[in-house]
């Protein structure tokens, strides 16, 4: 199954997987059951100024096979540019979904990164909500890079384990090029979850539904983890909102191509 592309949406010059949840859920267990290498991005603010910022990391993101729309300022985005409603495809969500399906689908899931603590409360956490879903293997990996000995037996692993999805949690952007780097040496779907895995593991609060719906998860986490996360939205979020709304006044007062981003492209709208 492939994406269609008149169902992407460009935000910032990246091009955002806009069809609804189901049918993005489809096609990553699709992809699956064929065991073919992908990659899937969950992109939100953070993820799209990191890309934007640096030139490297714009390709790992150009290079996906889809970047699904995290955040809610990427849905609103997609929602003025295209005229229409979109669906939130989050960490989180992709995370039940995929899992849910892949139980019914003979699909087996692998997962990488976060740490032994968080590995194992998500895993009596699956055993509970999804009690046939076929566990291929949970690697935590050291805040180190790996050795390249160390690497190859990770991909020997995973490949060896059947899975047909491999969940990885890394953070942003490490994940995002983690996956790039190993597409085409492991047979499966690579899924970037980054903090949806502790969350999903019961270590860290989701926020209620009404705070996701108004877009401000955001301001929920940074109540968590302030020392960690203000220097990240206090850099990212106003240049966010500034490159948006030029992207959108662009389009809407100078009817330009909405797929065509004045700031990648050399400035001039």
């Amino acid at each position: 199954m492939k994406l269609d592309i008149k169902t992407q949406g460009t935000v910032l010059g990246f091009s955002i997987m806009a069809a609804p949840f189901e049918t993005q859920i489809d096609c990553m267990v699709q992809w699956a059951q064929q065991r073919l290498s992908r990659v899937v991005c969950v992109a939100n603010v953070h993820m799209l100024m990191e890309a934007h910022w640096n030139p490297d990391f714009a390709q790992v993101l150009q290079q996906a096979d889809c970047l699904t729309p995290d955040g809610m300022p990427l849905v609103w985005m997609l929602n003025l540019l295209n005229g229409q409603r979109h669906d939130r495809v989050a960490g989180i969500e992709i995370l039940k979904a995929v899992c849910d399906r892949a139980q019914h689908s003979q699909v087996a899931v692998f997962f990488v990164g976060a740490n032994a603590e968080t590995m194992a409360a998500a895993r009596q956490r699956l055993h509970r909500d999804l009690p046939t879903l076929k566990i291929a293997g949970m690697q935590p990996l050291p805040f180190r890079p790996l050795t390249p000995e160390e690497d190859r037996q990770l991909v020997e692993q995973i490949n060896a384990s059947g899975a047909g999805i491999v969940f990885v949690a890394l953070g942003c952007p490490k994940q995002e090029t983690w996956m790039s780097y190993h597409r085409g040496q492991i047979n499966a779907v690579m899924v970037g979850i980054g903090g949806a895995f502790p969350i999903y593991a019961g270590l860290v609060k989701h926020a209620p539904k009404w705070v996701r719906g108004l877009g401000l998860e955001w301001a929920y986490r940074l109540k968590q983890e302030p020392g960690r996360l203000w220097k990240r939205y206090v850099s990212t979020i106003p240049p966010f909102i500034f490159l948006s709304l030029r992207q959108v006044l662009a389009v809407k007062l100078f009817d330009r191509d909405p797929d065509r981003d004045p700031i990648r492209n050399g400035g001039g709208y």
